[in-house]
């Protein structure tokens, strides 16, 4: 399930993550003439992409380095959560919600001069629908497709199911990613896209560089260059901007080292949210964790302000469902199923654990994972649980956790917006099938964007008196630029590291 150690979608990891999730660093400036200087944005990362390929890999890693930036959507998600108009200039919906019509742009091109027409984004929904390789999440979120239609070059008609609010936003994220389909190299390797940049190189186990469409339909890139250098330790990558070899660190993963960077003549702090839950998630398929007696006292064992002022210096924000402070149906539910330890033994005898049990504890090497596994380990071992941990590098707990579903328990970043769906998925790696918070949760998916936020409310709720996961907190988005760095936005409301706001005095 990134930017922070996070995972995307059934299969498609937080990262990660988001994000850990996502870190990223710039290092900035903007176009040059032939005799001037390269302009150039080094950006430090945690979790480096395994490949270049959205539709095939779960790595939010991957969205972070190319979502907006190579690859566009008909509409992207703004720093507020709020849908805007990308490659569609507009776009109408029918009065019963079923049928999309969108406008494009008429001078949206790809990166081989290719137009970004009708035809080709019919093409990328259908070679989607087609593929059987597709990741799960993406694949789930393609079932309310219906037809897709061209009926001429600036328009394409997209018709449903049934109505879904969700579907929408998923077209602003990798589901809606065009690939320009007279590409016929691996996309693992290389990019086809209509941004303002493209793939360069991908320097195994230290970077991603990309390089500017000089060609770019809209607003021309401010760099020539950008360079996305990632590091597995937190406090090397603090080094590295202390020592002006960044620009920004896009994320910080040592939250105590705050303090380094208030000298405000170096540097600017920009504090604001995520997407990115940080979640304790409860394997159903196990046969202790199936019964919600056995979550609930799980959950009511940890204190969960603790947590988050030990692991991650009293940053975030406590919550207590798949819901973050952006979401439109954002509630506070942290203090739902309060912290408890003796009413927690109860629970597990009554369970017919009056003797404990032992759970393994699988997590990826991401800061925020790691300390938040052992501040866990010992607080259940108060309730006489022993949580039995296991560190991860993030290639082994992708195929490991995620995809095979070999775990108890587990702690990674969601950072995927709107992310509560994967609870109505059964196939997902958690296991969890409820009939009745699919039941909620199909009646906030197909209402009208005014009358969703209730009904999600609901569904919301459900999942935690249910005990579905165990939410710690939700990351912060912690960024650091050097002095001469504006447009970074404040809330990272997407999967992206967004470049095209960024620029250099």
């Amino acid at each position: 399930m990134d930017y922070r150690g996070l995972v995307r979608g059934p299969r498609r990891l937080l990262a990660v993550m988001l994000a850990g999730c996502l870190l990223l660093v710039a290092t900035a400036c903007s176009p040059s003439g032939p005799d001037t200087p390269a302009r150039t944005l080094t950006v430090g990362a945690t979790l480096e992409p395994p490949a270049m390929d959205p539709f095939h890999n779960t790595a939010a890693s991957i969205p972070q380095v190319l979502l907006y930036n190579v690859y566009e959507t008909l509409l992207k998600v703004d720093s507020e959560g709020k849908l805007r108009p990308l490659l569609a200039q507009n776009w109408e919906v029918s009065t019963d919600r079923k049928t999309y019509t969108f406008h494009l742009n008429p001078a949206a091109k790809f990166a081989s001069g290719a137009p970004v027409d009708a035809a080709a984004v019919k093409a990328n929904i259908d070679r989607m629908r087609t593929d059987p390789k597709l990741t799960e999440t993406l694949r789930a979120q393609l079932e309310v497709v219906e037809a897709v239609e061209a009926p001429d070059a600036a328009h394409v008609v997209m018709k449903l199911n049934r109505p879904s609010l969700m579907w929408l936003y998923e077209m602003s994220s990798t589901l809606g990613m065009i690939v320009d389909p007279t590409f016929t190299g691996d996309l693992a390797d290389a990019t086809a896209g209509s941004g303002p940049y493209q793939l360069e190189t991908h320097n195994r186990g230290q970077s991603v560089v990309l390089s500017r469409n000089a060609d770019y339909w809209g607003t021309p890139g401010r760099f020539d260059q950008v360079t996305f250098r990632y590091y597995g330790d937190p406090n090397a990558m603090n080094a590295s901007m202390l020592a002006g070899d960044l620009d920004v660190i896009s994320n910080l993963q040592a939250p105590d080292a705050l303090p380094q960077f208030s000298d405000t003549s170096r540097f600017t702090t920009i504090t604001g949210t995520t997407n990115g839950e940080v979640v304790l998630g409860l394997n159903n398929a196990t046969e202790a964790l199936s019964k919600r007696e056995v979550r609930l006292a799980l959950t009511m064992a940890i204190n969960r302000k603790a947590l988050r002022d030990t692991v991650w210096n009293g940053q975030g924000t406590l919550i207590g469902s798949m819901v973050v402070p952006t979401d439109p149906w954002w509630e506070d539910l942290s203090n739902l199923t309060p912290y408890d330890p003796a009413k927690a033994k109860e629970l597990l005898a009554e369970a017919g654990y009056p003797d404990g049990l032992t759970l393994r504890l699988r997590v990826p090497v991401i800061p925020y994972a790691v300390k938040s596994a052992q501040f866990v380990a010992s607080q259940l071992r108060d309730i006489g649980v022993t949580a039995t941990i296991e560190e991860l590098e993030f290639t082994r707990w992708i195929p490991e956790v995620l995809t095979n579903g070999d775990y108890d328990m587990t702690i990674v970043g969601h950072v995927e917006g709107w992310d509560i769906a994967k609870f109505a998925n059964p196939n997902y790696y958690w296991h969890y099938d409820s009939a009745e918070f699919q039941r909620l949760f199909a009646l906030a998916d197909e209402a009208t964007e005014a009358d969703a936020p209730p009904l999600m409310k609901q569904a919301a709720r459900y999942l935690a008196t249910d005990a579905a996961a165990i939410w710690l907190f939700a990351l912060p988005n912690l960024v650091i630029t050097k002095k001469n760095i504006t447009g970074v936005a404040q809330n990272a409301t997407s999967l992206s590291f967004d470049l095209t706001t960024i620029a250099s005095a």
